[in-house]
């Protein structure tokens, strides 16, 4: 009797034992036929760009989820753990994420290859508003690289050659070919975007955003940024009274009635300066930092910006 209760005691530890197993093998990725490199991506747009690229090749982790704010999203442990577990680390750098930084840089200690994206596409400094005095960062390097499609060219070849470097069991052919078809659609939204903008009288070439994030876009396609509601790069400053007041003057000046917002952002800010300007000024939302999910207008790169230039060039021919 007692063998019995022995061997059903010994099998119940076995099968407990087994299923802490599995468990353990869902939770960290470990699992049977999961054995794919890992790239680790902080934002989705470049998460989506790198996915392009790599096609089946290699597993693709996204930290940023759809609509979050870059500036301002942070990492569970699960996620921190993924970076040091990676094959390479795709981030964006120039203090984009600001909440990231350290996880990714604590990676690169331990040995695991990263790529800062934005420090390789001939980064841009913040200038100062046009009228309104430095904004903030004036001088610092801007993070926004992706509103001109040529730099993304320029970084999607880069990324390419990280991956065929550093992450083991690709298929150099079969990334290379993603690679060489993506560039040709990146060529052709460049085009696409220049003939669209073609349609802007030079009178009307004049920015206003919810904070300065187009100025790599502006520099491509012969636009001027005459401020923005929150006089920095990064959304998590805001803006004074005097700040409010000299974009005011600035966009009376420069007879600017359109103001661009983030549209993952709420547009109270550009509201305030509506109503500062009589309410006679248009808040047009852009989606600037961030994708959003499949079939909501921006689940792709390519996406986002076509619905940011046809929302451009009707927002100021309309003016």
């Amino acid at each position: 009797m007692s063998v019995r209760v022995t061997t059903a005691r010994l099998r119940a530890l076995l099968l407990t034992l087994v299923a802490f197993l599995v468990v353990a093998g869902t939770a960290t990725g470990c699992g049977p036929g999961d054995d794919r490199p890992r790239i680790v991506v902080t934002t989705n747009i470049l998460g989506d760009i790198t996915r392009e690229i790599v096609g089946g090749e290699a597993e693709v982790s996204v930290l940023m989820k759809p609509n979050a704010d870059p500036h301002s999203f942070g990492l569970s442990a699960v996620q921190a753990a993924e970076l040091e577990n990676a094959d390479l680390v795709v981030h964006n750098g120039l203090g984009l994420e600001e909440n990231v930084t350290r996880h990714v840089e604590a990676a690169r200690e331990s040995g695991v290859a990263t790529f800062a994206a934005g420090e390789a596409a001939d980064p841009l400094t913040f200038h100062a508003d046009e009228e309104g005095g430095p904004g903030d960062g004036a001088g610092a390097p801007d993070p926004h690289f992706w509103t001109d499609p040529d730099r993304v060219r320029k970084v999607a070849g880069l990324i390419t050659d990280r991956i065929v470097e550093h992450v083991d069991g690709v298929n150099e052919k079969a990334v290379r070919d993603n690679a060489e078809r993506y560039d040709g659609e990146l060529t052709a939204l460049s085009s696409w975007m220049e003939k669209s903008f073609a349609a802007i009288p030079e009178g009307r070439r004049a920015l206003v955003t919810n904070h300065h994030v187009f100025g790599y876009l502006a520099e491509r396609f012969g636009f001027r940024v005459v401020g923005a509601v929150i006089p920095s790069g990064t959304t998590l400053a805001s803006p004074s009274s005097s700040d409010l007041r000299s974009l005011t003057r600035a966009m009376e000046k420069a007879d600017v009635r359109t103001v661009f917002a983030d549209s993952s952002q709420p547009t109270r800010l550009a509201d305030v300066l509506r109503r500062e300007m009589g309410g006679d000024v248009n808040v047009v939302p852009l989606y600037s930092e961030s994708l959003t999910e499949k079939g909501e207008g921006a689940g792709t790169y390519l996406e986002m910006m076509r619905a940011n230039t046809s929302a451009m060039t009707e927002g100021l021919t309309a003016n």
